[in-house]
């Protein structure tokens, strides 16, 4: 009998803790055990837009992101199989040639801010988690994020949070929470939480 492959998404607003959840529950388990797959490397390949048009696009909206790849690819490593991720470039907004092979894991983690919002992809995660953290002190970090990680300016990152991340999360990020199983308060640093859904993991496996 092949071991069952665990689902467990992590969703939430921009910045709000996603991603160290996920590598702290990462580093809890063993990363043999575990693999990260952000929703990010799926958004849509806009490699056929110049870039100016690349930069209009609204990357907070469920439109933006190739969910339909992103359910077959899960479906694939839930039945046992190897599949090739995309690799998304944030500064260029297009999608890289190189690809990440995954396959073999027990725990798959999913994170992103968009996650709950498609049934295709709720129904597939065995564990929802979503992480809730004050708008200000998301923007903070993103900010801090953006411009050192992704070489972007402080005017381009608040002209996008105003215009399109805070509308969208109060439109679908937000309403998406009631699909969760759990609401995780202060993201990677609430170390109860983290406690709590590793105990759950290791129950499953």
């Amino acid at each position: 009998m092949t071991q069952q492959t665990i689902i467990l998404g992590i969703a939430g607003p921009s910045a709000s803790g996603k991603s160290l959840l996920a590598n702290t529950i990462v580093n809890g388990l063993g990363s043999d055990q575990v693999v990260i797959i952000s929703e990010d490397s799926y958004y849509k390949d806009n490699s056929h837009l110049p870039f100016e048009e690349r930069e209009k696009i609204n990357y907070d909206h469920p439109d933006a992101f190739d969910h339909a790849l992103m359910f077959e690819h899960l479906k694939k490593l839930q039945q046992g199989e190897s599949v090739n991720i995309p690799t998304y470039s944030h500064s260029q907004h297009l999608r890289l040639p190189e690809t990440r092979e995954v396959g073999g894991h027990s725990i798959i983690i999913v994170e992103g801010i968009l996650l709950f919002s498609e049934e295709m992809l709720r129904e597939l995660m065995d564990i929802r988690i979503f992480m809730s953290a004050p708008l200000d002190v998301c923007l903070v970090r993103r900010l801090k994020r953006d411009v050192v990680e992704r070489h972007r300016s402080v005017e381009s990152v608040l002209h996008q949070y105003e215009t399109t991340v805070r509308p969208m999360y109060l439109q679908f990020i937000e309403p998406s929470s009631r699909h969760a199983d759990l609401i995780v308060p202060r993201g990677g640093e609430n170390h109860i939480a983290i406690d709590t859904i590793q105990a759950k993991i290791r129950e499953l496996l």
